[in-house]
């Protein structure tokens, strides 16, 4: 884990979005996410994106034009005095600094600590605290390493996109055969981790079940945020010096 700190203080309103799960084949998300960008995100002076924008990610060389349109709109918000901060997730973690200087972001460690209204806070996306989720983390291990990401991006592009649509079918089957328990978060890792960054508040997305869990650390109070996915709505965490708010737009309203 990467200590780093990245100071939001002076902003009045913050974002927090995950697993958007972008793709073609979903134009109802792209469409929420495009008005988030538009009409939402301009009030905040910074947004953070905590992984899994993309449904998958072949490459910074990926020329399609929806790539394109989603780069553009994003960079169209950075250019509005609006800081955009990146972490991969499970699902785009090739996404490299090529996509993120076109799209005006900066990439951040996996987990990193920030400086949020002079409160410390721990962001990451979250797949790391699913320990018990052994087969996922043995894959995880292995596609980050050097070698297996310089052998993917070796690959001709459309032997790429062939490989992520079967990797994503696999992966929903393996996920419907596993119990929700297993695919949850770790209680004593989520402790371990604001333990060691010293943190009372903890943000993270991945597992889909977006609340706010009061829990125990470092002999405290803590919390542990979750953020909503946008595969039914589009879902954000609203943060100012004195509150935090779990929100969501319906997609009928982006239609």
């Amino acid at each position: 884990m990467s200590e780093v700190s990245y100071s939001s203080a002076q902003s009045a309103l913050t974002y927090f979005i995950a697993d958007l799960h972008l793709a073609q084949n979903r134009p109802d998300i792209t469409a929420c996410f495009l008005s988030f960008l538009k009409n939402e995100a301009p009030k905040a002076q910074a947004l953070y994106i905590l992984g899994d924008l993309f449904e998958y990610w072949v490459g910074d060389d990926d020329d399609s034009t929806f790539i394109a349109e989603i780069s553009q709109a994003i960079k169209n918000l950075s250019e509005l005095d609006c800081t955009i901060y990146f972490i991969h997730g499970n699902r785009d973690f090739l996404l490299g600094q090529r996509f993120a200087k076109q799209a005006g972001m900066q990439i951040l460690p996996e987990v990193t600590l920030i400086d949020l209204y002079n409160k410390p806070v721990v962001i990451m996306h979250g797949d790391t605290l699913c320990t018990r989720d052994v087969g996922y983390q043995a894959f995880r291990k292995k596609s980050r390493s050097w070698w297996w990401q310089a052998m993917i991006k070796s690959l001709p592009l459309f032997v790429r996109r062939k490989i992520a649509n079967n990797y994503r079918n696999q992966s929903a089957s393996a996920t419907a055969m596993k119990s929700q328990d297993i695919m949850d978060v770790t209680d004593n890792e989520v402790i371990h981790c604001l333990e060691q960054y010293k943190s009372q508040i903890l943000i993270h997305g991945h597992t889909h079940r977006p609340a706010v869990h009061d829990i125990k650390a470092n002999g405290k109070k803590a919390q542990r945020i979750v953020l909503g996915d946008w595969y039914e709505q589009g879902a954000w965490l609203k943060v100012t010096p004195d509150s935090m708010e779990l929100m969501d737009s319906p997609f009928e309203l982006n239609k």
